[in-house]
């Protein structure tokens, strides 16, 4: 078995707000897509890596900062991937910081009020 996660929905109250803040927090085009009725924000992956996407939620889920805490790679980025929080309309919660042997991580608010972590291997 590969990986354990194999996709996440991230609920957002602004799908055209939440594709902008991901696009320039993770360095990569955060695409719209959808069909008759729906529409939602697909995270950039390829072949078989974790996938995801934003999504305006029915009254089942909302964001939120005490859900579960999702990681997104950051990697050779992490500092431009913070700044770009507050740029967009985010906020850091808690500053880069070593994860042990792990690497490095901040937490922070996405948006549309949703607690991510941005990881990397190194803090730059």
């Amino acid at each position: 078995m590969g990986h354990r996660i194999v996709w996440v929905d991230i609920p957002v109250m602004d799908l055209d707000r939440a594709i902008a803040f991901y696009s320039a927090v993770l360095g990569a085009q955060v695409t719209k897509e959808g069909g008759p009725g729906f529409s939602f924000g697909l995270l950039p992956h390829t072949g078989n890596e974790v996938g995801g996407c934003l999504y305006a939620p029915g009254g089942d889920n909302a964001p939120s900062r005490t859900g579960p805490l999702i990681y997104l790679n950051a990697e050779g980025r992490l500092a431009a991937a913070v700044r770009a929080v507050a740029a967009q309309g985010g906020q850091v919660l808690e500053a880069v910081h070593p994860i042990g042997p792990h690497g490095h991580r901040a937490i922070v608010l996405d948006s549309e009020g949703n607690r991510v972590a941005l990881h990397a291997p190194t803090a730059t």
